[in-house]
């Protein structure tokens, strides 16, 4: 069994340049925020390295959003693989899901979706307090040998960005690495091949285990490297009771009432951390009063 992760910058968002090349880039190490993640639910080995390299990739596509917003990453299909779905916000608050079928192969990449599968890249963008955020939506269908080459194609399609993207993860540690061309800078041919020659000789082990600052230090110090900034990640829901009182009053209040158990109580648990909400018939009649404030409040 490996080891954990063990670097200064574990949990974290680290962005970089390489000097005067119009070159930037971003790496992930995700330690114990992947570990309490993956502790509110119980997935096959495979399953659980699509997830962490899924993480690993919404929070590298944080690395240049504002700093109010959330980014997910989602995969759905018909094959044993069915959903995938990472966020991550700009806060650093990161969760994630994984749905499947058994019995699923030692190995999957995205073909185990099946076909017709999509991979969708959502930015919700908060422009004003009280006001609805705006979305922002990419897709592209889901037709890589791994996730990685996936979602450079999408930067490629949807953002004419060219990317080198490397995920790894495993039980202890999700990971990973991204490389972009900025469009209107000094970038020239020659420093992004080269740089494109060095992030190949990369693999996932040393993706994981090599700290942040040797790793690029190793890669990249012909070329000038210069750490930006680190920001922390943590594992956080965003579920609430005020979320939870929304989605059930979205069903009406004859669906809303059925969903009551035999003690007259709806009990509600949340996928992404496993916290139970309880409305009992008072709590649901009250979600449906006209000009009503809030949900009510009661010990979860």
């Amino acid at each position: 069994m490996k080891a954990p992760c063990n670097d200064p910058n574990h949990d974290a968002i680290t962005r970089f340049s390489l000097d005067d090349s119009g070159i930037r880039g971003v790496l992930v190490r995700l330690d114990s925020s992947w570990r309490d993640l993956l502790s509110h639910a119980d997935y096959p080995a495979s399953v659980v390295a699509c997830l962490g390299e899924t993480c690993a990739a919404s929070a590298l596509f944080t690395g240049h959003i504002k700093t109010q917003a959330r980014l997910s990453v989602q995969m759905r299909g018909t094959g044993v693989l069915r959903m995938i779905f990472a966020e991550c916000t700009a806060a650093g608050a990161i969760r994630g899901i994984a749905r499947h079928h058994l019995p699923i192969p030692d190995t999957v990449t995205p073909r185990d979706f099946g076909a017709d599968a999509m991979l969708a890249i959502t930015i919700e963008q908060s422009v004003a307090p009280q006001a609805e955020p705006v979305r922002y939506q990419g897709l592209v269908e889901l037709d890589a040998d791994t996730l990685a080459q996936s979602f450079e194609r999408y930067f490629a399609q949807s953002e004419q960005l060219p990317t080198r993207i490397i995920l790894g993860a495993n039980t202890h540690c999700a990971a990973g690495l991204m490389l972009q061309r900025l469009p209107g800078t000094a970038a020239d041919d020659d420093a992004w091949r080269r740089a494109t020659l060095l992030f190949d000789t990369l693999h996932g082990d040393e993706l994981r285990d090599t700290p942040v600052s040797t790793l690029l230090y190793r890669l990249f110090h012909e070329d000038g490297v210069r750490i930006l900034d680190t920001r922390p990640l943590r594992f956080q829901c965003s579920c609430s009771r005020e979320r939870v009182a929304n989605v059930l009053a979205s069903l009406g209040e004859s669906e809303a009432m059925a969903s009551t158990q035999a003690d007259g109580v709806a009990e509600i648990t949340c996928e992404f951390c496993n916290r139970q909400y309880r409305f009992d018939r008072i709590d649901l009649a009250q979600l449906f009063v006209t000009d009503r404030v809030a949900p009510p409040s009661r010990q979860q």
